[in-house]
């Protein structure tokens, strides 16, 4: 899906997301769900450059520079493109001023994940996790803080940042990935609008691509 924005607003969300077989850029003005914009790619050969240049046809320079919350998704998933679009969003809050926060895949669908399969007890935590090629698995703990009258209204703490581990203890509430590109998109607009982002304008520097392991696994 490709839509191109030629309209914008003082207050607009711009985030940046990958999975393991593609990447999707996310437009929100005015924190208002019904502005949504999306844009969802399959990886090709050429993917730095047609980074790019579908951000380019995704959103104007005049509107990408009214951007003032940016946010990324930085693994795990497929290694080049974290690393690719952790790249480009650094470069993006650099040149406009703008600050960048991040979220690991995991915890953009913990949400998801959680609503799926009925975990509302407060104070509940799960895993993640994604099988190795090798041995082991990359998993990372959610714990649900808050539950709302709306079952929908769940608030989830990443308590241990996706990483390698040999094995999850069957007694532990576990969960396999699953992306899903745009559901992600959109819960990516969403923490990247509930986040207190910081005022500081060098907070780009302290966003790195998270990928637990060497990508020859």
């Amino acid at each position: 899906m490709t839509n191109k924005l030629n309209h914008g607003e003082i207050n607009s969300t711009l985030v940046i997301h990958s999975t393991d077989n593609s990447f999707g850029f996310g437009f929100r003005k005015n924190n208002t769900l019904e502005s949504d914009e999306l844009f969802i790619k399959k990886f090709d050969n050429d993917l730095c450059n047609n980074l790019i240049n579908d951000l380019n046809k995704f959103i104007s320079k005049e509107n990408l520079q009214k951007i003032n919350k940016l946010s990324v998704s930085i693994g795990p998933a497929n290694f080049n493109a974290s690393r690719l679009v952790v790249v480009l969003a650094r470069t993006i809050s650099q040149q406009i001023n703008c600050p960048l926060d991040s979220f690991s895949s995991f915890e953009i669908m913990a949400k998801r994940i959680a609503l799926k399969n009925n975990i509302f007890t407060n104070k509940n935590s799960f895993w993640i996790y994604k099988k190795l090629k090798r041995k082991g698995v990359i998993a990372g703990k959610y714990e649900i803080c808050l539950k709302e009258r709306n079952s929908s209204d769940l608030i989830i703490r990443e308590t241990v940042l996706p990483k390698v581990v040999k094995e999850l203890e069957s007694k532990q509430l576990t969960f396999e990935a699953n992306y899903d590109d745009k559901e992600d998109l959109k819960e990516l607009l969403n923490l990247a609008n509930k986040n207190l982002l910081s005022s500081n304008l060098d907070s780009w520097r302290k966003v790195l691509p998270l990928y637990p392991h060497s990508p020859i696994h």
